[in-house]
Parts: C-alpha cells; structure tokens; sequence
C-alpha cells in the first residue's frame, strides 16, 4: 500500500518557523521527484516545491523563495520542507505528493493543475500562521 505521511504543522506566530515531514513507503521513493502543495480554505491547491530524485534543481513557487527550502533523504525514503519567516499567507493545509517522473516539471500547469502530472497524494497537515 503506497502511503505519503505528512507531519510538522502547527500553529505559529509570524516570522516563525516550522518544519514538516512526508514519510512514504510502498512505492520505490527513489525514481519519482516528491512535492509539496497547499491549500488554503476557498482556494485552489498550488505547488510550493518540488525535488528531483537526484536532489538536484529544486523548484519552488515565487511567493515561497528565499524562506522556504525542500530537501529529501532517499535513504530514509522522506521528503520535509523548511518554512521560514512564515506569514499569515501561508496559512494551509500542506501535502506531499509523488510526480509521474524524477525530475521536477518544468511546466506551471503541473503546479496549479497537479492531478494529471501527480500518481500519489499524501494525508496532509495543517499550518496555520496567526498572532
């Protein structure tokens, strides 16, 4: 059973910072790159990072770079995503995901439309970013 675990989330003050994690297993974690997305309440799920699954060229959405960092250890088969100086914007509800390929799509439509390019979906978790 292929199953994508994320975990991490909280509540957190702006300008915090928290760390999540996406634990995989049942599926070969090393031949797909792996994601984030989120989605806030009323909005449409959007790609925040990505990473090949040689940990080369990580992508991430505009709004996120500079504060957010995606790593992967494929010994460990798990995916986390670094969230510094966190804003209010940030608040979601995060997701890991497995790409169709091993390498990060080059296409915006893969990240604003996942579900035709993603083969796995992970349990997400919740970040809420509030004073």
């Amino acid at each position: 059973e292929v199953q994508l675990q994320a975990s991490g989330g909280g509540l957190v003050q702006p300008g915090g910072s928290l760390r999540l994690s996406c634990a995989t297993s049942g599926f070969i974690f090393d031949d797909y790159a792996i994601a984030w997305f989120r989605q806030a309440p009323g909005k449409e799920r959007e790609g925040v990072g990505c990473i090949s699954r040689r940990d080369s060229s990580p992508y991430y959405t505009e709004s996120v770079k500079g504060r957010f960092t995606i790593s992967r250890d494929n010994a460990k088969n798990t995916v986390d995503l670094q969230l510094n100086s966190l804003q209010p914007e940030d608040t979601a509800h995060y997701y890991c995901a497995s790409f169709r390929l091993g390498v990060c799509p080059y296409s915006a439509d893969a990240y604003e439309h996942p579900y035709k390019y993603v083969n796995y979906w992970g349990k997400g978790t919740q970040v809420t970013v509030s004073s």
